[in-house]
């Protein structure tokens, strides 16, 4: 890489339907079949993979997820990308959430991939399930178990997931009940997004790219509070053709450097453009970088918003810019960091550059003190939105701004 760029990259130095399932042999493993290794349908729910602790031996997990678009034809796709090694799972189910780690009577459901039982993800892949028939309703918790026999190494997968998930010794992925199921977890394991078919063959999605803010830190855990909940919401309500909302938000993250997560230029392929259906990129990312103190200006963070502009466009997709919300008060805030900031942000408005704007600067700031979110919106942090701030920045998105073709 060169010019701009290459300084860039040198600063990173309605229920599940019953389904008779006829029985399934397992296959051995070896390369992913096409269908397998390939998403379709839109999305309609996902987070940005990152390394998670260590794989481990006969352990179950009952990761609890919320849609957004419904459909039929559910795919979910398994994430081994930051493995070194193979990664089997010898048995995965879907149904939906009843009560905790319990489901709904007759909707947890065997998942299979290329015909098989088993999958075997090779370490940095991902896997993509067969369409399980029968439909999925919008706006539902969807519970996904896994089961991996023999899990070594880096794990793949969400660490803050804002949402109470549930984990087991040995294999109880196909019980209904929560007997078994004692443990808990606050990350999702594996899992990195799911797929459905909408009833509107127009129907899209718009994949949100972005931080702790977008990750939903400080809103409710166990209800939905995130803003690209909230705007899911208003979406599913709104009758708009893009219906499905992909939160890829990692606590941390940064466009630039990656850290907390792969930066937003390294996982944009992989968290972002390779997803199902996504019509639209919301990037909303650049605090980090700029509070940091490592000598990353404007210019910086601009050729990186180039760059992901660039590569969305030439995938077919628009991009919305969001300016970066104001933070004085919290501890790395200084007036170099705030000028940062008002110069991205000027980028963002009116650099014509972006195929829609969606100002979250104007929408948290105070009226009195434009450099501080405003008191209401404030969790006590001064950088992240309570409940209120997350459902006012969902409100403040143009909706017809994410109805956009290339």
């Amino acid at each position: 890489m060169t010019g701009r760029l290459g300084r860039v990259c040198r600063i990173a130095a309605v229920l599940l339907v019953a389904v008779a399932c006829q029985s399934v042999p397992a296959r051995a493993s070896g390369p992913l079949p096409e269908a397998t290794a390939r998403g379709s349908g839109v999305v309609t729910w996902a987070a940005g993979a990152d390394r998670l602790g260590e794989g481990t031996a006969d352990s179950g997990y009952r990761l609890v997820v919320h849609t957004s678009v419904g459909g039929s034809d559910l795919r979910i796709r398994l994430s081994n990308a930051f493995g070194d090694r193979p990664l089997t799972l010898d048995s995965v189910y879907a149904g939906l959430q009843g009560q905790g780690a319990a489901l709904r009577p007759g909707s947890n459901r065997r998942l299979t991939f290329g015909g098989a039982r088993t999958v075997t993800v090779p370490a940095g892949a991902v896997a993509w399930s067969d369409p399980l028939p029968g439909k999925v309703p919008a706006a539902v918790n969807l519970v996904v178990s896994l089961h991996t026999p023999q899990a070594a190494g880096p794990a793949t997968g969400h660490g803050m997931a804002m949402q109470t998930s549930y984990l087991a010794r040995g294999d109880h992925t196909a019980e209904a009940g929560a007997a078994n199921w004692t443990g808990t977890t606050g990350s999702w394991w594996y899992l990195d997004a799911v797929s459905v078919r909408p009833q509107n063959a127009a129907a899209g999605a718009v994949a949100v790219l972005g931080d702790s803010i977008t990750d939903g830190w400080q809103s409710t855990t166990d209800l939905n509070r995130r803003w690209p909940d909230y705007l899911a919401r208003r979406l599913g309500g709104a009758g708009t053709a893009v219906q499905g909302v992909a939160d890829e938000g990692i606590s941390g993250n940064k466009v630039l450097a990656d850290g907390a997560g792969q930066s937003a230029l390294h996982r944009l392929d992989r968290d972002v453009l390779a997803l199902p259906g996504v019509r639209t990129v919301l990037l909303f990312e650049g605090v980090n970088d700029l509070k940091a103190h490592t000598g990353v200006t404007a210019a910086d963070l601009i050729a990186g918003y180039r760059e992901i502009v660039r590569r969305a466009h030439a995938a077919g997709k628009c991009v919305v810019g969001a300016t970066v919300g104001p933070f004085e008060g919290w501890s790395e805030w200084d007036p170099a960091a705030e000028a940062v900031r008002e110069d991205v942000n000027r980028f963002i408005r009116t650099s014509g550059e972006f195929d829609a704007v969606t100002d979250f600067d104007r929408t948290l700031r105070s009226p009195y003190v434009r450099e501080r979110i405003l008191p209401f919106f404030d969790n006590g942090d001064h950088l992240h939105p309570n409940d209120k701030g997350m459902q006012a920045l969902a409100d403040s998105v143009d909706l017809g701004s994410l109805d956009c073709t290339r």
